[in-house]
């Protein structure tokens, strides 16, 4: 069974929808709110109504335990932002609204923009097979046919997860402790089998994403954290964004805790993230919204490649690193992408145009390592948070 920590995002099923917005999430109280939101623009009583009912909804995270909890709403003349609970359960620090977390699988969206910019450039073919390109598909996988540039970035490769892999089911200090090199990472999924029953079928996969920063690096003659920089963070202006600069120290850190042993242990910026491209950034919600707003402003790619990246690539509502939500008020779709990793569970949705944006990052419960009812928690965390955020996104534009 795969670790319960593992980072990861993917459709959720009706049922599980449909549980997430009934179920109650029992637990301790949360901790106090921080400082008061600010909002303005827009007709008052339709942003009010949004913002109390995503209010209601954080309350009931902090009430059942969460630890901490950021958020920041967007739409055209107005903004919310707001912070609950503590930076650190030591130190008690109220949280603050532009603090920083471990954004998990949204790291996937910022890494697909690096790839198609290497198709925009004639680099690699979107269609081309990277079994040519990179050594390890000729040394250390055993792909079951060509693997494609799209196949990778849309999860439809087939290749097995590298945190399904005997790695995850180690102790807590030595996975979250030990450097995870994106070589050694597909080594981990070379354990596990790739079955040609599952080329062009969706199925989730971290180990599509280091393939494809191993695509960056040996492309670009740079690392991928690098890249991104180049492509990304500076061009964007987001300070507080980066893939491979830990500090764990610094006081806008917002800490995440799991419990091992009996002993509640700091994951923060655990070391096995450090420079994965599939799960690595560090960032704030403006930030991230920032980088949203670019992407579908047309500001990262050209319009040809941003059309590729949105275009739902299989079965499931998923192009090109992206995730596709359904928009109430266009009856079109908004784009994002969740993320789940070592106690931090984060989305981000921004409409077609850029224009109404959420972007939310929760640090939850400390929960007992390698406990299914852990997962479960999780998952339902996930379920309830994407359910929020669309419905605020929702109550917008009514």
């Amino acid at each position: 069974m795969a670790a319960w920590w593992r980072t990861r995002s993917g459709p959720l099923g009706a049922a599980a929808f449909s549980a997430a917005l009934v179920a109650a999430v029992s637990g301790c109280a949360g901790a106090p709110p921080g400082p008061a939101p600010s909002s303005v623009g827009a007709t008052q009583a339709t942003t009010q109504a949004a913002t109390d009912s995503l209010e209601r909804r954080v309350q009931h995270f902090m009430d059942g335990g969460a630890t901490a909890f950021v958020g920041q709403v967007r739409w055209p003349g107005g903004e919310w932002s707001k912070a609950y609970g503590v930076r650190n359960l030591d130190s008690k620090d109220p949280a603050q609204p532009q603090d920083r977390v471990t954004i998990a699988s949204i790291t996937k969206s910022m890494v697909a923009v690096s790839v198609l910019k290497l198709v925009d450039q004639g680099l690699i073919g979107l269609d081309e097979p990277v079994n040519g390109v990179l050594e390890s598909f000729r040394t250390t996988l055993r792909p079951p046919g060509p693997i494609t540039v799209r196949q990778l970035l849309s999860h439809n490769s087939g290749m097995p997860d590298f945190f399904d892999s005997e790695y995850a089911a180690g102790p807590l200090k030595q996975v979250a402790n030990t450097p995870l090199s994106m070589q050694r990472g597909l080594e981990l999924a070379a354990t596990l089998p790739w079955e040609s029953k599952n080329l062009d079928r969706f199925s989730y996969s971290n180990s599509n994403y280091l393939a494809l920063g191993q695509l960056i690096e040996k492309l670009r003659g740079r690392s991928v954290a690098d890249v991104l920089n180049a492509d990304i963070f500076r061009p964007l202006g987001l300070q507080h964004t980066s893939l491979a600069e830990p500090d764990r120290e610094a006081p806008d850190n917002i800490h995440a805790y799991i419990i091992d042993g009996g002993e509640r242990v700091d994951v923060t910026q655990p070391e096995v993230l450090v420079g994965s491209p599939a799960a690595g950034v560090i960032s704030t919600t403006q930030d991230v919204n920032n980088f949203y707003r670019a992407l579908l402003r047309g500001q990262l790619l050209s319009p040809a490649m941003l059309e590729e990246m949105k275009k739902k690539a299989g079965f499931a509502d998923y192009g090109l690193g992206l995730r596709r939500f359904r928009d109430a008020c266009s009856g079109g779709f908004r784009y994002g992408h969740p993320g789940s990793a070592f106690g931090y569970i984060s989305i981000s949705i921004t409409s077609a145009d850029g224009g109404s944006q959420i972007t939310m990052a929760m640090t939850i419960p400390p929960r007992p390592w390698q406990d299914p009812a852990t997962a479960r928690r999780v998952d339902l965390l996930r379920t309830q948070m994407e359910s929020a955020a669309q419905e605020t996104l929702d109550r917008l534009c009514q």
